[in-house]
């Protein structure tokens, strides 16, 4: 059973931990669930994130580089280079992530898809698909949980080609979230999780993700080339679809010496570095 710190998955966890950073430290150090995040304005919580390095709970730490909108759309697209980042050998509670994620304004409910490097959640550190949702605050687990597989192809936990490119969409289509592959239809989360209440995001948010132990950031992000570089790990080709508002990523980093951001415009960012050196 893996403990909660590595259950906690992508804007899952990031949101969480921004949660932390609003609260009091007599909150901050108590030993409890995280609680939902606070309906507060995205652009205001990267923000707070940009500014305060690694955010470090329940024994790991967590840095990101993330795109995000505040909006309203019934689904978003990314473009994403499939990467093989290092991570710790055998720590089977680091892990390695780009995703797209699609949340609801007051952050409660959540559709994720992407690539994840997880020893502990794949037995292995090449780089796999995966899918996760939260509904109404409360966590679910990787690739399962109500997730409905259609693809006898495509699935969530497949191995994924290293240097490739490929596209991760996520759509609410007939009260439903379909995810797709490389416009292969995966599957979707049925909208009666959420009782139908979550047919609409207003927060959109595409990242790179390192989990990492206490006092050590040896994991790579993305292919471990800082994000200035032109051969580093990069989200691009960022749509809407059913939106009235115009693609527009505001990017921001947690850690920008150890990962960074660069080459950055309003549907685009490249994104990485190797942390502290070589694990």
């Amino acid at each position: 059973m893996r403990t909660r710190r590595t259950v906690l998955s992508g804007a899952s966890a990031l949101l969480a931990a921004l949660t932390l950073l609003s609260g009091s430290p007599a909150a901050q150090a108590a030993t409890r669930a995280p609680s939902p995040p606070p309906a507060r304005s995205a652009a205001v919580a990267a923000d707070t994130a940009a500014a305060a390095g690694p955010i470090c709970w329940y024994g790991s730490c967590y840095d990101y580089v993330s795109g995000r909108q505040l909006t309203d759309t019934a689904g978003a697209s990314v473009r994403m280079l499939q990467a093989d980042p290092e991570i710790k050998p055998g720590d089977t509670n680091s892990h390695s992530l780009q995703e797209l994620a699609l949340q609801s304004a007051d952050h409660n409910s959540t559709v994720e898809i992407g690539w994840t490097v997880d020893l502990g959640l794949n037995g292995d550190t090449r780089p796999h698909l995966f899918v996760y949702h939260w509904v109404n605050g409360a966590e679910s687990c990787y690739n399962a949980c109500g997730f409905v597989q259609v693809s006898r192809t495509v699935k969530p936990g497949m191995a994924v080609r290293t240097g490739s490119t490929a596209e991760f969409t996520i759509e609410n289509l007939g009260g439903d979230w379909w995810v797709f592959y490389d416009d292969h239809a995966v599957g979707y989360f049925p909208g009666s999780l959420w009782s139908g209440s979550y047919t609409r995001a207003q927060v959109v948010t595409a990242f790179g993700e390192v989990a990492h132990a206490t006092g050590a950031t040896c994991e790579d992000m993305g292919n471990g080339r800082p994000g200035s570089s032109a051969r580093s790990g990069w989200i691009g080709d960022y749509q809407l679809h059913g939106s009235k508002d115009r693609p527009a990523l505001t990017v921001t980093a947690t850690s920008p010496a150890l990962y960074s951001a660069g080459h950055t415009t309003p549907t685009s960012f490249h994104l990485g570095g190797p942390g502290s050196g070589p694990c």
